[in-house]
């Protein structure tokens, strides 16, 4: 899975996205060091290291050395509970931060399936997220709109302390995924406890597929469509075929895209979406640590023939960087707003075999034109910077939006 995003902090907990399964090291219970050169050596996908690299890691016995002696310091002197899983991940998460690349890193598998229900944009659950709770049990954090979650009567806040005949005030947050998960297509029946309730709730939700909504639209006037993409996952394309068509329907005649704060996401996503705009080309090309290239192209069969404006800012990457590149290097609309952030470099998503995962950067990404926008980004044809009063509201009115407006102005 090539992947782009600029997200480089913790992940919260979806409570019905594991798509991974989740297993425990059963390599750890002769200790740290034993379970950590154990499960690395064996974890397909990084034994490589050992074998290919000379002067590798795991080759030097003084890094082997070392952290046996602060395993025995631990286990001598440390005062705390110690979970060993939780020491050897810790070490694989380690081994992964010493690139010093923000974009690469280690998955614990509860991690991954939230990282890869958040790309892929759907998942089996009762649309809403779920962290753990102090006190016991899961609580709310999240009710995603249209999911039968809310409208069976959840609400940000809620903890669930037991699933069905279920208690799950002691589990983790992987168990409870799971517990959920296996009744897709049933009806549960989730004991809540509400703040300001003293007598727990029993509200009952059923189990379906879940799609998070990453494409809003509207008619901004008679002729003018704007479609917001939020990220681009895997749903996504569908999502945005199917805002066009219904704009199309309502007369539209021009359109504004709004990747403002969108962080990317995949890269078949943005350029799926591309193919219903670009005319024949080049999309975007990669090119690997060995030189190697891989193209993406489009066959102009969907060009889009209206006047077309793409509003960035610098909270604008990766795949929104390579979405704004294509449109500015053809010339087929214009780039209203900031210089976007500046990320051109991808990165992909491996699964090990004990359901953790690594995600590592492979390769830079060109424009079609052959510019590189690391470290630089795409600088508008219109720069526009959000009006200061505006920068601390939580709500902009489509009327208040300069950047919005400016774009606007470029249609007629």
């Amino acid at each position: 899975m090539l992947y782009l995003d600029t997200r480089v902090k913790g992940t919260k907990i979806n409570n019905t996205t594991g798509k991974a399964v989740v297993m425990k090291h059963k390599e750890y219970v002769t200790g740290v060091v034993t379970g950590v050169l154990a499960a690395t050596l064996a974890a397909g996908g990084l034994n490589y290291v050992h074998q290919n690299q000379s002067g590798s890691v795991l080759a030097d016995s003084a890094h082997v050395e070392k952290v046996e002696y602060l395993e025995k310091l631990i286990d001598q002197e440390y005062l705390g509970d110690v979970d060993q899983d939780k020491l050897a991940e810790g070490i694989y998460a380690g081994l992964i931060y010493g690139l010093g690349d923000v974009y690469s890193r280690y998955y614990t598998a509860e991690e991954y399936a939230q990282e890869t229900a958040t790309t892929d944009g759907s998942y089996v659950g009762i649309g809403v997220s779920i962290q753990k709770n102090k006190n016991g049990g899961v609580q709310i954090a999240e009710c995603y709109e249209g999911g039968s979650g809310k409208k069976a009567g959840l609400i940000v806040g809620d903890v669930i302390t037991a699933i069905d005949d279920t208690d799950v005030t002691d589990m983790e947050l992987s168990e409870v995924v799971s517990l959920i998960k296996e009744n897709k297509d049933k009806n549960i029946v989730l004991t809540v406890q509400r703040e300001d309730e003293e007598t727990p709730l029993q509200i009952t939700v059923e189990v379906t597929d879940v799609e998070l909504p990453a494409v809003f639209s509207e008619m901004l006037d008679d002729e003018t469509g704007y479609i917001q993409i939020t990220q681009f996952t895997g749903v996504a394309p569908q999502q945005y075929k199917d805002a066009f068509v219904d704009l199309k329907q309502k007369g539209m005649q021009k359109l504004v895209v709004d990747l403002r704060d969108n962080p990317g996401g995949l890269l078949t996503s943005v350029c799926e979406i591309l193919r219903d705009i670009l005319p024949e080309g080049l999309i975007v090309y990669t090119e690997d640590k060995d030189g190697n290239r891989e193209e993406e192209t489009c066959d102009g069969k969907n060009e889009l023939h209206m006047p077309l404006a793409v509003l960035v800012n610098e909270s604008s990457a990766s795949a929104s960087e390579i979405f704004a590149g294509a449109v500015q290097d053809y010339g087929i609309g214009k780039i209203v707003g900031t210089t976007t952030y500046g990320k051109g470099v991808v990165q992909e998503l491996r699964q090990l075999h004990d359901g953790s995962a690594v995600k590592l950067t492979v390769s830079n990404y060109y424009t079609p034109k052959g510019n590189s926008i690391n470290k630089v980004g795409i600088k508008p044809d219109i720069e526009v910077k959000l009006a200061s009063e505006l920068l601390n509201k939580t709500e902009i009115s489509h009327e208040e939006d300069n950047q919005l407006q400016e774009a606007l102005k470029t249609l007629q």
